[in-house]
């Protein structure tokens, strides 16, 4: 009987996995693996607690189509080679990705499974189109301008979603091994992980895709899909969202799915994304300020627009989309901060958090990466205003800042002083002052 290990990484699902598919369709036996690895678990309390939700989820779904989810620890190369030798695996399967760490688990995997005599086969799965796949006219490896590239990406060819495997067989007497306990995470608000959690929120989320284009930048109306940490972690197919959108004539939704693999591709061609500027020349001249830095975490710049969007961060291990470029700009723009430094503090909060996307969007906002502008500045209060225009954003978390009513919230330094002095909440960075025109009246 022929037996295939289907090693999952970043494709926690049953629906659209063509690994697991394709294992299913050429193999008598499929052992579905996962490698609990030491060396990621400590990136991210919140992120370490969707992973095991999205797990314990999966678990469940094989269980129903007769398989099991096998879990082991430590590295996954060993681990991997170690089964499909107790299992007489004659093939392994994953999905291709495309961060360093990835690509070096690959190319070891790729080794051993060569000394073993067992065929390694990667599979699409991460994006909608391979990285790599579509290349500039001009040359080069990959696009590094968004729009041409999203017009490459439209005309491609997808490929046709695989279907969900009816029943899955698991060797007899393996030992699938026991799930551990859902750890803690950091932030109380944050989202459930899982595959039945993602599909749920996005058939939610199809009922008000058409209004997207128009309010996807409405911070307190919330109108943004909530659907990237089930994406990042594969919870949900980039494909079949990408796919369901298409259907409702959603172009603005699937322009941003785009632009998540546009940042795949990038990273695919730069893989020093999260540590070197992708933009020659730009400037690597940035302001040593730890205390403003300190401030900016904790969401106590003076700025509320900003302070709400790091409080947001916290509680909830995410961010509204247009707060978080408000918040990066404030960082690198206004105080002058390294962005590397707040890469890292999003990396670490964030269940979305990816190196392609999360450093890819720092370096457009810092002005080191793929941006045509790379000069541009977000003014915060001009920012707040547009988009919170009443201020119910801010209100809701900052809670020093209820009793002020409507727009004056966005600028608590201009109210009467007898109402400033009585706010527990501080005024503007005294190192932001000289450079902040816009404090002035």
């Amino acid at each position: 009987m022929r037996t295939a290990v289907v090693l999952l990484t970043r494709d926690l699902r049953v629906h659209d996995n063509p690994a697991l598919a394709a294992a299913c369709a050429n193999a008598d036996r499929v052992v579905p693996l996962f490698v609990l690895d030491p060396a990621l678990s400590t990136l991210s309390p919140n992120r370490n607690r969707f992973l095991h939700q999205a797990l314990a989820d999966l678990c469940e779904s094989l269980r129903g189509r007769g398989g099991d989810l096998v879990l082991r620890s430590g590295d996954p190369v060993a681990e991997t080679i170690k089964l499909a030798g107790e299992v007489g695996a004659t093939m392994i399967g994953m999905a291709a990705d495309v961060t360093t760490y990835a690509k070096k688990r690959e190319t070891r995997l790729q080794e051993e499974c060569d000394r073993q005599r067992i065929a390694l086969r990667l599979f699409p799965g991460v994006t909608v189109v391979d990285p790599g796949t579509l290349r500039p006219g001009g040359g080069g490896p990959a696009y590094r301008v968004f729009t041409p590239y999203f017009r490459s990406w439209q005309s491609a060819k997808w490929r046709d979603e695989v279907a969900t495997p009816r029943k899955i067989e698991l060797p007899s007497g393996l030992a699938a091994g026991r799930l551990p306990a859902i750890p803690g995470g950091h932030s109380p608000e944050a989202a459930e992980g899982g595959e039945t959690a993602g599909r749920r929120r996005l058939s939610s989320w199809l009922h008000a895709i058409d209004e997207y284009g128009d309010r996807h930048d409405d911070m307190p109306g919330d109108a943004t899909s909530r659907l990237s940490p089930y994406l990042r972690f594969g919870c949900l197919s980039p494909l079949a969202v990408a796919e369901a959108a298409k259907k409702r004539s959603a172009e603005p939704f699937v322009r941003q799915v785009c632009w998540r693999d546009f940042y795949y591709q990038v990273v695919n061609a730069f893989p020093r994304i999260s540590t070197e500027a992708y933009r020659p020349g730009a400037s690597d001249e940035w302001r040593d300020d730890p205390d403003a830095l300190k401030h900016w975490q904790d969401g106590l710049t003076g700025v509320p627009v900003v302070d709400a969007g790091m409080r947001q961060l916290r509680a909830e291990g995410w961010m509204h989309n247009r707060a978080r470029l408000i918040t990066a700009a404030f960082l690198t723009k206004h105080l002058g901060i390294d962005w590397r430094l707040g890469l890292q503090w999003f990396f670490r909060w964030l269940l979305d958090g990816d190196v392609p996307n999360n450093s890819g969007n720092w370096q457009w906002v810092a002005g080191t990466g793929n941006d045509s502008r790379p000069y541009r500045r977000f003014n915060p209060i001009r920012q707040a205003h547009r988009f919170d225009p009443e201020g119910v954003y801010v209100r809701r978390y900052i809670p020093e800042l209820k009793a002020i009513e409507g727009p004056s919230v966005h600028e608590p330094w201009r109210l009467p002083d007898e109402v400033r002095n009585g706010l527990d909440y501080p005024g503007p960075l005294e190192s932001h002052r000289d450079e902040a025109v816009w404090l002035r009246p």
